[in-house]
């Protein structure tokens, strides 16, 4: 028997297409057994560890089932962090790009305002916060009568986080006639009480917990001074001569020191930390993604929030304090079933911390020999011979889904009252165009944008010079990203 593909789900012809454009090929053993299971409407509780492909699990049947016909909002993800709100929204909005899946993110620090107008337009899925998701839904800004699919997704996160409050009270307003999905890397004991008012008849399913030190991920770490922790990570990080590196610190003042410092050696380095304006977070998230600097510094808000598959080394500069974060620390590295490296340094008052460590995840992490000056050495000239070389930027895996699309700016919106259907009425009117090429249409106050498919945006363009929109002349152009 051959391994199951995406078409053995039955789903559309579209969605299909976007997967296989977006790189996907087999589904993970966690998408197996979750689309299936969403397509028929089942409530589901899902056991599973950090990089097992489930924001396509629940993405995938999420796009599958939704009207695009609907009006109002029909599935609410939530999500622990603003990084992860923005992250799962544009993984989702990619998988139902060809459907025309309208998604929304919804998270703090951006003027509530933008996204209110967001909401206003035709949205299938939400995805967002828990804070953010209530404020709009107690400003009416969230219709939640046609909501039948609700994700809790990294419950445990959410649970450590202090947001398991405004979880069960977004629940509560939530019609009772839906399905719910629940992911969590773990099931800890407050997360089973919300599993057992909320979600009762669900499926329960458990993905084996793979271990990193077996199967994808070497792992060890080195007894230091904290004095002498810097002097350490740039001899593991010359003797290790990483590619792609996340340098993972407990507080926003290390990180902003160790980053500085890393730069002012010569390290391409960046930090990131919930400190920073939300605008400079992303900003800094996405040029690590393409990668246009090499070190990331960062505080465990990026833990989650980061799916690269090339990151060959983690480096935790001081023990998590969260026995969870352990975990997904190390889970940045080993992606996409590539091999990786993850070293922790442990200070003598560290010592208790990391024991728990190894006694959560159920196994011993071996102790490691700082590298001889040799290896030091070594590893220094190999370094300055890379720095002569260009860095390769990482191919984005969504510029094949995009490269059929066009997205095209229209100086006409709701101010000349123009509606979606008029704009779509005159592109579909062009020859050799019809309804199959036109994507999404989003309509502002005084300007509107189409994605127009199948590489047909240069032929609508032009066209576009000759024709008009509900009767009115329009300009229209390539939308500037």
């Amino acid at each position: 028997m051959g391994k199951m593909t995406f078409k053995d789900f039955g789903i559309s012809e579209d969605i299909l297409k976007a997967l296989e454009k977006l790189g996907y090929k087999n589904p993970t053993e966690v998408q197996e057994k979750v689309i299936p299971a969403a397509i028929e409407g089942k409530d589901i509780i899902v056991k599973s560890q950090t990089g097992s492909g489930k924001t396509a699990a629940f993405g995938v049947p999420l796009c599958a089932k939704v009207d695009i016909e609907e009006k109002n909002p029909q599935a609410i993800v939530l999500e622990p962090t603003r990084e992860l709100a923005v992250q799962v929204k544009g993984e989702m909005a990619s998988i139902g790009r060809l459907k025309r899946i309208r998604c929304a993110a919804v998270y703090g620090k951006q003027p509530i305002d933008i996204q209110e107008r967001e909401l206003k337009q035709r949205v299938h899925i939400v995805v967002g916060t828990p804070g953010r998701t209530m404020d709009h839904i107690e400003r009416g800004n969230l219709f939640l009568e046609d909501i039948k699919y609700l994700v809790i997704d990294e419950a445990d996160k959410m649970l450590n986080m202090g947001f398991i409050d405004q979880v069960e009270a977004i629940i509560k307003v939530l019609p009772t006639k839906r399905v719910t999905m629940l992911f969590s890397a773990t099931i800890p004991e407050e997360i089973e009480r919300l599993c057992q008012k909320y979600i009762v008849k669900a499926e329960k399913i458990e993905i084996a917990h793979v271990k990193p030190t077996e199967e994808r991920i070497k792992q060890g770490y080195y007894e230091v001074d904290e004095n002498k922790k810097f002097d350490l990570l740039c001899k593991v990080i010359y003797s290790l001569n990483p590619e792609s590196c996340i340098v993972f610190c407990n507080t926003k003042d290390d990180v902003d020191v160790v980053s500085e410092k890393m730069k002012s050696i010569g390290f391409s380095s960046r930090g990131l930390h919930g400190g920073m304006e939300q605008e400079d977070r992303l900003e800094t998230m996405g040029e690590f993604k393409k990668g246009e600097f090499a070190f990331l510094t960062a505080t465990d808000v990026a833990a989650r929030g980061i799916d690269i598959e090339d990151i060959s080394l983690v480096i935790n500069y001081s023990v998590p304090v969260e026995k969870e974060s352990y975990i997904h620390r190390i889970g940045r590295t080993g992606r996409a079933g590539k091999g990786g490296t993850a070293v922790t340094f442990v200070t003598s008052r560290e010592c208790n911390r990391f024991k728990e460590i190894q006694e959560y995840i159920g196994y011993e992490i071996s102790n490691m020999q700082i590298p001889s000056e040799e290896e030091v050495e070594q590893g220094r000239e190999k370094f300055k011979d890379r720095l002569s070389i260009k860095i390769k930027p990482r191919v984005d895996k969504k510029i094949k889904l995009n490269s059929d699309i066009t997205k095209i700016h229209i100086n006409a919106g709701k101010k000349k009252k123009v509606r979606p259907g008029d704009i779509a009425g005159t592109i579909s009117s062009i020859p050799g165009v019809d309804s199959d090429d036109i994507g999404i249409i989003d309509v502002q106050d005084a300007y509107s944008y189409v994605d127009v498919l199948n590489g047909k945006g240069n032929l609508v363009l032009e066209e576009l010079e000759k024709l008009t929109v509900k009767g009115k002349k329009v300009k229209a152009q390539r939308a500037i990203k």
